[in-house]
């Protein structure tokens, strides 16, 4: 082997093992609603209505983007189990996610897969802010105890003898 076969198979793999990182393509399945409650991979409970996902790489609590080829339809969901192990399926979605989609009715629906490496959260503009109202806070006027008057023991009074 020459020296230049050597680095272009050298960057082939490492191209083929990045490759997947960024964006998959292939089938997607969810799991049922009858699955709420079972343990994921990762420990937490499955619930129908979260969007969590099953994949095979990538670690816990990373965010994918899933976009259905046929409707264009996508959501974001954070992997917390391992799978799927069905031939030809790169993710498990949850119910909630594939509903999302709109892929209940298909089952198992085309899909393309990308990690999300930064969340965009939409905020108001700083430079718009408004100014709040100066509010001024005085402590209230406390009689004599700050104990409420039902937990107060009864006063004793004390006579007094007058002198005639």
């Amino acid at each position: 082997m020459t020296y230049r076969h050597c680095i272009a198979t050298a960057l082939a793999t490492l191209l083929s093992l990045t490759a997947p990182a960024q964006s998959q393509s292939g089938k997607a399945s969810y799991y049922p609603k009858r699955a709420t409650g079972s343990r994921t991979a990762n420990g937490e409970r499955l619930h129908h209505d979260s969007l969590t996902c099953a994949h095979k790489n990538y670690p816990f609590g990373t965010l994918l983007k899933v976009t259905n080829v046929l409707n264009g339809r996508h959501v974001v969901v954070r992997v917390n189990d391992r799978g799927p192990y069905s031939k030809g399926r790169i993710i498990d979605l949850s119910w909630g996610a594939a509903k999302a989609i709109g892929m209940i009715q298909q089952g198992i629906a085309p899909v393309t897969v990308e990690r999300l490496v930064e969340m965009n959260i939409p905020m108001r503009n700083t430079e718009e802010e408004e100014e709040l109202p100066l509010m001024e806070f005085d402590v209230a006027d406390l009689k004599e105890s700050t104990v409420p008057v039902w937990q107060q023991e009864p006063q004793r009074r004390v006579r007094t003898t007058k002198s005639r």
